[in-house]
């Protein structure tokens, strides 16, 4: 089930890794801000589309629904979800042992958004794209500023069905993840290998 993709057949040991992922809990997770980075890669990602296809990107109308809708002849063929990783879970090996994950190869989102999209692709016929924008990861970029990965939703609905609770970890609530009153933070995430997802190979 791991080795689906061809394009990632890395897994990094980070005990013998010269420049280390910070390891220590930021814990201050900054919902605000974090939107908006985000939201530079989803705008990045629909200039993209709309300057080198044929097709039209735009932002979402439908609440809850993935960031991008793509739309070809006024209709949608397409959503996409964009996350960005900055931060590496480098101590997924500790409290994770039984994902079999290492931190090199281990990306996050979400896991109400990703039961979300299991949802919506349920109860509509477009297909649903997870796009990870990877940073901050000098194992995985050597010499890239990013990397970007992709994979269906409903792809990646038989690797959680396999996998539940080994791969889900819940941390501590911290600063910023409360906004006006509400708990917008995420502190329930899934996590998945960089060897279950598509390497996109194009420049943003």
């Amino acid at each position: 089930m791991r080795n689906v993709s061809q394009h990632n057949p890395f897994i990094f040991n980070c005990e013998t890794c010269r420049t280390k992922c910070e390891g220590i809990s930021k814990n201050a997770y900054l919902f605000d801000e974090d939107a908006e980075f985000s939201s530079l890669y989803e705008q990045k990602l629909i200039d993209y589309i709309n300057q080198n296809t044929v097709f039209k990107a735009e932002k979402t109308t439908e609440k809850s629904y993935p960031d991008v809708q793509v739309v070809s002849q006024n209709k949608v063929i397409f959503y996409i979800e964009v996350k960005v990783q900055r931060r590496t879970f480098m101590a997924v090996q500790k409290y994770l042992p039984q994902s079999n994950l290492k931190p090199s190869e281990t990306i996050a989102l979400n896991e109400s958004d990703l039961l979300r999209y299991f949802e919506i692709g349920e109860k509509i016929k477009e297909p649903i794209f997870l796009f990870w924008v990877l940073l901050s990861r000098p194992c995985v970029l050597k010499g890239h500023e990013e990397k970007y990965y992709y994979r269906l939703v409903s792809e990646l609905k038989p690797i959680w069905e396999k996998e539940r609770n080994k791969r889900k970890f819940k941390r501590k609530s911290g600063e910023g993840d409360e906004v006006n009153g509400r708990h917008l933070g995420v502190t329930v995430n899934y996590h998945f290998s960089l060897n279950e997802l598509k390497n996109w190979k194009k420049d943003l």
